[in-house]
């Protein structure tokens, strides 16, 4: 499936969860004195889905691919300062909503992860450079694979036949 738009993505949504996710737990009363702590897991989080949206509107794959890994990087980061919270000696009865974050915040790296190999395994440059002509050389490729399909399939079923 192509998109054509970064809110369809589903690690996009994945990351907006996690956003959300996020803002619920610092918005508990014991994270009221830890205003740094509170800041930076906020900005870190909320970067995932803004890197992803970065990069998917740029147009080029190159330029989507930094973005991607940006935003893997804040998920990572994300997840380091969850680590810290659980550990921290005024978080007891945050750690189970760390854990369930930092689960999110693991389901975005895996995306952006897979996604990017994806695209690192393409032969596409981006939107940017989509155009008539290679609109047509795609279409003409594509016809030509299922031509070959077919002709595939027609020896196969008479190879089938004559045993």
């Amino acid at each position: 499936m192509k998109y054509r738009r970064f809110e369809d993505l589903p690690v996009w949504k994945t990351a907006i969860d996690l956003a959300v996710t996020i803002y619920a737990l610092t918005t508990k009363p014991e994270f009221a004195p830890h205003h740094g702590l509170r800041d930076q897991l906020e900005r870190a989080a909320v970067s995932v889905s803004n890197n992803i949206a970065e990069g998917f509107e740029r147009g080029t794959n190159k330029e989507l691919l930094m973005f991607l890994y940006i935003s893997r990087g804040s998920a990572g980061e994300t997840r380091s300062m969850l680590y810290l919270l659980e550990h921290l000696p005024w978080s007891g009865k945050l750690i189970e909503d760390a854990r369930a974050a930092k689960l999110k915040a693991e389901s975005c790296s895996r995306q952006l992860k897979v996604w990017i190999q994806s695209i690192q395994d393409s032969e596409l440059k981006g939107e940017r450079y989509v155009n008539e002509k290679t609109r047509r050389a795609d279409e003409a490729a594509r016809q030509r694979e299922e031509f070959l399909a077919e002709l595939a399939a027609i020896k196969n079923a008479r190879g089938a036949t004559n045993n």
